[in-house]
């Protein structure tokens, strides 16, 4: 799959159905369907950890997909005011209150399997992309425990971003963070397998333009950022973010020697 060089403007759905909780993940999404017809994983503004994991999920997903990583379609879905208001679980009734207005949708991938290490073989450089992505994002939820990637017609899919970028938990040591080169991706269930790093490296660098990440950022609507606990308008935080991006591709470096390291230890 080619990288993108230009990025859409994301779909605007509207939820019609809510179908069944998740409840396998932290955040309780749901399977919802939408007026175009399709199903959705739907993630929640009123979770938690609010907006924060609707940002990491849609900057991550970008990332992978302009990347030229499979990462199924990312909507906005819109919640309207009286939706759920039938629901007879309480705790879901709170949170589709909680969430009324947009929120971010996953293309429901419909058949597909959890990945197996043990049973589905990747590649040095399928691995080494994955693994720099999550090294570049911080993503700290990519394990043998909770992979967090589907095989759809025997094809691999990236799925749940929500745990990048986890340096808008500690806003303040963003700068430390995108310096950093991220201790743990020790754990990350492909690292054994990412042999390739360096040529990848190279390769990701140049794809991943300032302009490039600027759009990506830019597509995170003001009501998320009107909610995300910091101070600043959301075009102060939009830049706080870009400028963490481009601090990071700055740094990898660091992160590949760590990671070569941390690599040589399990092999």
């Amino acid at each position: 799959m080619p990288p993108v060089t230009t990025l859409p403007e994301l779909r605007t759905v509207a939820v019609t159905r809510y179908i069944t909780p998740l409840r396998e993940g932290g955040s309780l999404p749901a399977l919802a369907e939408a007026d175009d017809g399709f199903k959705y994983v739907l993630k929640f503004r009123g979770t938690g950890h609010g907006p924060k994991a609707l940002i990491s999920e849609l900057i991550g997903g970008e990332v992978a997909r302009a990347l030229g990583l499979r990462v199924p379609e990312l909507v906005f879905a819109e919640l309207d005011e009286a939706f759920g208001r039938t629901e007879g679980d309480e705790e879901i009734q709170d949170l589709l209150k909680a969430s009324r207005g947009m929120n971010l949708g996953l293309h429901f991938l419909q058949g597909a399997i959890t990945f197996d290490p043990g049973a589905t073989e990747i590649g040095p450089v399928l691995a080494s992309q994955i693994v720099w992505l999550d090294g570049f994002l911080t993503n700290i939820d990519r394990t043998v425990r909770n992979p967090n990637m589907l095989v759809w017609h025997k094809d691999l899919w990236l799925i749940d971003h929500g745990s990048c970028l986890y340096f808008q938990h500690a806003w303040t040591t963003w700068e430390e963070h995108a310096k950093g080169g991220f201790p743990l991706i020790k754990d990350h269930v492909l690292l054994a397998q990412a042999r390739r790093l360096g040529e990848v490296d190279r390769a990701f660098r140049q794809r991943l333009t300032p302009a490039l990440l600027g759009s990506i950022v830019d597509l995170v609507p003001d009501a998320w950022l009107q909610g995300h606990g910091e101070e600043g308008t959301p075009d102060d935080l939009r830049a706080v973010y870009k400028k963490f991006l481009s601090m990071r591709l700055e740094h990898m470096d660091v992160f590949i020697h760590k990671a070569e390291h941390a690599r040589q230890a399990l092999v």
